[in-house]
């Protein structure tokens, strides 16, 4: 089946009952006379996602004679690009920032309560992993709005994975495993980030550990890392390396795009983007992967629950802004129907919706392929599992500390106890403890 753009937009008037068809109302008498915005936000992942964000923007410049400025970052610079502007106290009033970024920045943040809790009434109500993203914790105080998260199941060719004798995509370790081997003895190897990758290196690498049971830190934030759960995880992931396509080690987010566009991989980890931007290429060769790609969910471990994460972008406002009350009802104008659904549906459901309401957009009956990526919430766990969402827990994130273990023993520097060690080491910095 094929999809356009045109065909996505016409089906995105299907929502939740209770959602209004008219131009939502915005709270004119509390936008600031004279008020202009700078939003800073990451960069396109797919192309329709900057247009139609551009145009919604546009769209509230005209409800409310606000000027708003959007300028993008690359994936890479936006968190240091983000913490100079908390730090000095300059610069965009409104950042679209990366998931745990709030929370390691929340005194300086404007409260956004109100605007989160009239849409979630709206809407069918956030996600509990949404609430977790923005509310500060162990408070009901929201200090970030999540816009959207980019899931990340298993991609992958379905000829190349008949051909390695798997009539469906195994849904544990063990064949999971198994098929990486069998890929590679193929010729069709398996290849996931390894590098200090924002999406695609945390992705896999938080899945690999949680799938065994291992966690950054316990319920109490007390570190927990180097536990039996986490060596084991370590030792599967040396033994799944050896399968991979080499280089892996240094990829970052656009590395197995291209590896798996190029036919030189058959099975990566990755947002819907990957699927799209090979189905629609104007390249008669790379269009016909596309039709041999399918999803899966990663395999559940010995956990019993799926353990992918999601590469959630959480919008805040800066207390430094002079115009609060217009930041504010900008995200308040960009998370209504009218503007959210033609975004969600516009970028092929990339960016996934974290109101329950939006669940019911056509977009997720436009292609039986991407319906893994419509409950990305549900199945996501967070950066910080099983701790709390903390200006510690989003250091650690940033500093990759898990990426970086896992990667250590894969490429042969550590083994899985000195990498296990070196992490909690490196973890209590952060936590104190």
């Amino acid at each position: 089946m094929t999809i356009s753009r045109r065909d996505v937009l016409i089906g995105g008037a299907g929502l939740a009952a209770g959602a209004t068809m008219s131009m939502p109302s915005i709270a004119q008498a509390n936008i600031e006379k004279g008020a202009t915005l700078r939003v800073l936000r990451p960069t396109k992942f797919v192309d329709p996602d900057q247009a139609i964000f551009d145009e919604n923007t546009a769209a509230f410049t005209k409800a409310t004679g606000v000027n708003v400025r959007v300028d993008y970052a690359s994936w890479e610079d936006l968190r240091p690009q983000t913490a100079v502007t908390a730090n000095t106290g300059a610069g965009p009033d409104v950042v679209v920032g990366w998931a745990d970024d709030p929370h390691i920045f929340s005194d300086k943040l404007v409260d956004l309560t109100p605007i989160a809790e009239d849409l979630g009434k709206k809407y069918g109500g956030w996600y509990p992993i949404a609430e977790k993203y923005g509310k500060k914790d162990k408070t009901d105080t929201w200090i970030s709005i999540p816009m959207g998260g980019s899931g990340g199941p298993a991609v992958y060719r379905e000829t190349w994975v008949k051909e390695a004798g798997f009539d469906k995509f195994p849904t544990d370790h063990a064949g999971f495993l198994d098929l990486c081997r069998k890929l590679k003895a193929n010729g069709h190897p398996a290849g996931f980030a390894l590098g200090n990758a924002v999406g695609d290196g945390n992705a896999f690498c938080n899945w690999l550990v949680w799938s065994h049971g291992g966690y950054m830190v316990d319920e109490n934030n007390k570190v927990a890392i180097n536990s039996k759960e986490t060596i084991e995880a370590l030792k599967y992931a040396k033994a799944l390396y050896e399968t991979f396509i080499p280089g892996t080690l240094s990829w970052l987010d656009v590395a197995n795009n291209k590896a798996l566009t190029a036919g030189e991989i058959g099975l990566t980890q990755n947002g819907v983007s990957l699927y799209f931007s090979i189905k629609n290429s104007k390249d008669e060769k790379i269009a016909a992967i596309g039709k041999d790609l399918n999803h899966a969910p990663m395999p559940v471990g010995p956990v019993g629950r799926p353990t992918e994460t999601a590469l959630v972008i959480n919008a805040m406002v800066f207390k430094h802004t002079k115009f609060p009350n217009a930041a504010k009802e900008y995200l308040r104008f960009m998370m209504e129907k009218e503007q959210y659904d033609k975004w969600l549906t516009g970028c092929y459901g990339y960016w996934t919706q974290p109101l329950k309401g939006y669940a019911q957009s056509k977009v997720w009956e436009a292609d039986p392929k991407i319906l893994v990526y419509r409950d990305t919430w549900e199945r996501a766990l967070w950066s910080g599992y099983k701790g709390a969402i903390t200006e510690a827990a989003g250091t650690v994130n940033a500093e990759y500390v898990m990426v970086q273990m896992v990667a250590s023993v894969c490429a042969g520097q550590s083994t899985p106890e000195q990498a296990a060690a070196e992490a909690e080491r490196r973890a209590k910095r952060y936590y104190r403890t």
